[in-house]
Order: C-alpha cells, then sequence, then structure tokens
C-alpha cells in the first residue's frame, strides 16, 4: 500500500464472510418531529468517506493540503437542506481512535505503517480540533444549541487496520474486532447523548458494497452495517441506507460499484475503495431521505 490509497471506506478486505452468516440491518425511521428545517447545523463525524478523500492517483490529483477541495456527503446534504455543516471526519479514523486520539488509527492520528504518516500531523482537516473526534463533538454539542442534527459512519478502518496488522488478515481477529466497534459505537453515542445532552436527531450512515454482485463482498459491508446499527438502536437514532442506494444504483452493472461509477476511479478500469462524485451524491440522498418529510 502506497499513501493514503486504503483509508476508510467500506470493508471489502474482510475475509472469511459468507454471505449466509450476515443478514442486512433493518431500517428504522426517525421521528417526523426530529426531521430538520433550513437553517441548523449538522455535525458530521466519521472516517474518510464522510471526509471526502480521494486516492493519490485520481484524475485531477487530489489536493490534500486545501480541505476543501474535498466534497462529500455532509456538503451535498448541507446544500440541499440549506444546513451550516461542521464535518469533523478524518482519513483513517477507527472507532477507537475517534474517542481516543491515542488509540490506534488507519492513518488519521497515527498509521500502522513507519512509512506512512498520520492524515492529521501532515493535512488539514474540514475543522480545526485538537483531540479526539469525539471530545470536539461533545464540545461542540455542548456550546452550539442550534445543532440539529448529528450523523456517524465509522467502522471500516477497524477492520482495515485488523487486515493489516495480523498475519491470518484478520481471520481469527475478525469476531474481537466487530465485538469491540459494537462497544466503541456505544460509547460514542452515549457521550453524544448523555455527556453533550444532545437530544436531537442522529442518523448511521450505512456503508455500500464495492461489489454487490459478488454474494461474499455484499454480505462483508452488511457484516459492519450490523455491527455499527445493533447497538445505536438504543440511542434512538435513524439509518441511512447507503448500501440500499448504492445496490440500486449499482443494478445495471452487475451490482459492480465500480463499473457503475460509484468508486472513486484510479486509472484504466481501476477504483479505490471510496464513493465518487455520483457515489457521495447516492450517501447524501439516503441522509436526505430521512431527514426530509
Amino acid at each position: 500500500m502506497k499513501g493514503f490509497t486504503r483509508i476508510g471506506g467500506t470493508v471489502a478486505v474482510l475475509v472469511a464472510v459468507t454471505a449466509s452468516g450476515a443478514s442486512a440491518a433493518k431500517l428504522t425511521s426517525v421521528n417526523t418531529s426530529r426531521r430538520v428545517t433550513p437553517g441548523p447545523t449538522y455535525v458530521a463525524l466519521g472516517d474518510s468517506v464522510t471526509f471526502g478523500f480521494d486516492e493519490q492517483t485520481v484524475t485531477p490529483p487530489p489536493d490534500y493540503r486545501n480541505a476543501s477541495s474535498f466534497i462529500a456527503y455532509p456538503q451535498l446534504v448541507g446544500q440541499a437542506l440549506k444546513l451550516n455543516v461542521v464535518n469533523a471526519a478524518c482519513p483513517g479514523e477507527t472507532s477507537a481512535s475517534l474517542i481516543s486520539a491515542s488509540s490506534p488509527s488507519n492513518g488519521c492520528e497515527n498509521s500502522p505503517s513507519p512509512t506512512r504518516a498520520a492524515y492529521r500531523a501532515k493535512y488539514p482537516l474540514h475543522v480545526k480540533y485538537n483531540g479526539s473526534q469525539l471530545a470536539f463533538a461533545v464540545s461542540y454539542l455542548k456550546t452550539h444549541a442550534n445543532v440539529r442534527l448529528v450523523s456517524l459512519m465509522i467502522g471500516a478502518n477497524d477492520a482495515f487496520l485488523c487486515q493489516e496488522t495480523t498475519k491470518d488478515g484478520c481471520k481469527a481477529e475478525l469476531p474481537s474486532v466487530l465485538a469491540k466497534l459494537k462497544r466503541n459505537v456505544a460509547t460514542i453515542l452515549s457521550a453524544i447523548r448523555h455527556k453533550a445532552h444532545y437530544s436531537g436527531q442522529i442518523l448511521i450512515v450505512n456503508y455500500y458494497a464495492l461489489n454487490y454482485g459478488i454474494p461474499a463482498i455484499a454480505a462483508q459491508s452488511r457484516l459492519l452495517n450490523g455491527a455499527v446499527d445493533g447497538p445505536a438502536r438504543s440511542f434512538k437514532v435513524g439509518f441511512a441506507d447507503g448500501f440500499g442506494v448504492l445496490r440500486t444504483a449499482a443494478v445495471h452493472s452487475g451490482g459492480d460499484s465500480c463499473r457503475a461509477g460509484l468508486l472513486t476511479q484510479t486509472g484504466g478500469d481501476s477504483c479505490g475503495v471510496h464513493p465518487s462524485v455520483a457515489g457521495q451524491a447516492l450517501l447524501a440522498q439516503a441522509v436526505e431521505d430521512v431527514t426530509t418529510p
């Protein structure tokens, strides 16, 4: 792996997962009284997908020194719903590093590779803050009463980091990784609800699949989404069906998100793991579907 070519994205690198062993996450509608209206603030939390990260080999080359050049679904949602967007996401963030900046990340605060610099140490984020993403979110929510929407998309880098740092590609370790992800999601949402005393709308944004036409790959994304969605339900959240909207868009391409133009194009017929402009627009639509009447 070179540069930041595998920060964030979906869980296509997970191994030893079968389609029969994973079930689709059940979508839960939010209370209509909580749905946003034009004007308030939207706080987006997550990894490279939420940040809008592009691989180094896309055309034109990404300008990592200009965070505003990266457009992701939070900004698109903000434009559509006329919301002030605070995008705190960081490429390479894991569920653990989102809670504590000293915990292992996949290239946000620190990196598993000695040759790959941590993104935050080298490049700016959309929002400047010290400490962890969660600490920023709690502090921001405590001091800004106009926030009406918080989204969370996290977990893919938990799997990537395990796959990169274990001898067996995370085969034996996967159950413990998913169990820790569940605990971390509960910690994150508990902090938002109880430490920040935020009672507004929270959305979990589900990951897409790189190829819906290959059952094992689609099952991997379902497995990751299920690990996040399960503990999240206790905190009165809604779910944005990122998995479903990209699956529908990829139908006429045999379920291949790359062929459908939904992933970053990295040269020739190759794709990265991050959403293209079209893919980000679909994730935005998934969010808008459960935030507007």
